[in-house]
C-alpha cells in the first residue's frame, strides 16, 4: 500500500491539451500583392527595341569599317595614339612601321625627343629656383614658355616628319625634318652656352649663367651646371641623328629627288 502511494506520487501528470486552432492559420499569409507582369505585347516591344538598337549598331559598325578601308585606299593610314602607355598621347609603333634598317636611328630620334623634354623640365627646375632667390619672374615665364611650346613644337616640327618620312620613304618629310631638326640644335646649342642677352640669358641653364649664379647660391649653380650638361648631351645625340638620318638620305637618293633639275633628269616613258 505505502509502495503503490509512493509510485504514484513519481508519476508525472499528463500535460493539458492546446486548445484547437483556427482554420486557415497555417495558410494566411495576408492580404495578396499586386505585382504588374509584362504582357506579351509588352515583351514583343521591348524585343523590337532590341532588334533595331542592334540593327543600328550594326550598320554604324559597317559605316566606319567603309570609312576605314576608303582611308587606307588612299593612303591614309590610321595611327592610334599607344604612347605613354597609362596616358596615351602620340603614336610611337617602330618596331612595326619603320624598316628594320632604320629602327635604331628612329629610336634615337626617339630618345632626342625625350631627352628634349627632359632638359625643358629641368630648366624650369633651375629657373624656378633662381627665381625664388631673387631674380626676376621675366625669367620663369620664359622658362615656362620654352616647355609649353618646345615640347609639342618638336613632336609635330620634327619627330613626326621624321617617323612618316622613313615609314614612306618621302623626299618632301625628310626636307622639312632637315630644316626644324637643324634649328632644334641651334637651339640646344645655344641653351648650352646661355649668353647673357638681356634677360633671356637667365632664364636657360647654360655655362655661362651656372658660373654666375654659382657665386652667391652653390645648390642652384650646381643645378644649372647640371642643366647645361643636359643640353650638351642633347646637341650631341641631335648631331648624331642627324648625320645618320642625312647619310641615308644622299644613299638612298632622295637627295636627287628634291633637287630643281630632277624632273628633267628622268628616263622618258
Amino acid at each position: 500500500m505505502i509502495l503503490n502511494e509512493s509510485i504514484r506520487h513519481l508519476e508525472h501528470p499528463r500535460p493539458t491539451p492546446l486548445p484547437p486552432e483556427p482554420v486557415n492559420f497555417y495558410n494566411d499569409i495576408g492580404a495578396p500583392v499586386n505585382m504588374p507582369l509584362d504582357t506579351k505585347q509588352d515583351l514583343k516591344k521591348k524585343e523590337k527595341e532590341l532588334l533595331a538598337k542592334e540593327a543600328e549598331l550594326n550598320k554604324r559598325e559597317q559605316e566606319i569599317k567603309r570609312r576605314e578601308e576608303a582611308l587606307e585606299r588612299a593612303g591614309v593610314r590610321i595611327e592610334p595614339k599607344n604612347w605613354p602607355p597609362k596616358f596615351p598621347l602620340i603614336h610611337v609603333d617602330i618596331s612595326n612601321d619603320i624598316p628594320v634598317h632604320l629602327q635604331r636611328v628612329q629610336y634615337v630620334a626617339f630618345a632626342s625627343l625625350l631627352g628634349l623634354i627632359i632638359c625643358l623640365f629641368w630648366n624650369f627646375i633651375c629657373v624656378t629656383a633662381v627665381w625664388i632667390i631673387g631674380d626676376s619672374p621675366k625669367i620663369w615665364f620664359l622658362a615656362i614658355i620654352y616647355f609649353v611650346t618646345g615640347v609639342p613644337g618638336a613632336y609635330y616640327c620634327w619627330y613626326r616628319p621624321l617617323y612618316r618620312a622613313m615609314r614612306k620613304e618621302s623626299a618632301f618629310r625628310y626636307g622639312w625634318f632637315f630644316m626644324f631638326y637643324f634649328f632644334h640644335i641651334c637651339f640646344c646649342v645655344f641653351a648650352s652656352a646661355a649668353p647673357s642677352i638681356l634677360f633671356v640669358g637667365r632664364s636657360l641653364a647654360g655655362i655661362f649663367q651656372a658660373l654666375s649664379v654659382i657665386t652667391y647660391s652653390a645648390t642652384v649653380g650646381i643645378f644649372y651646371f647640371i642643366g647645361f650638361t643636359l643640353f650638351v648631351l642633347e646637341a650631341l645625340l641631335s648631331i648624331w641623328v642627324m648625320q645618320k638620318v642625312y647619310w641615308y638620305f644622299r644613299g638612298s637618293g632622295k637627295e636627287a629627288e628634291m633637287r630643281p633639275d630632277a624632273a628633267s633628269r628622268r628616263p622618258p616613258f
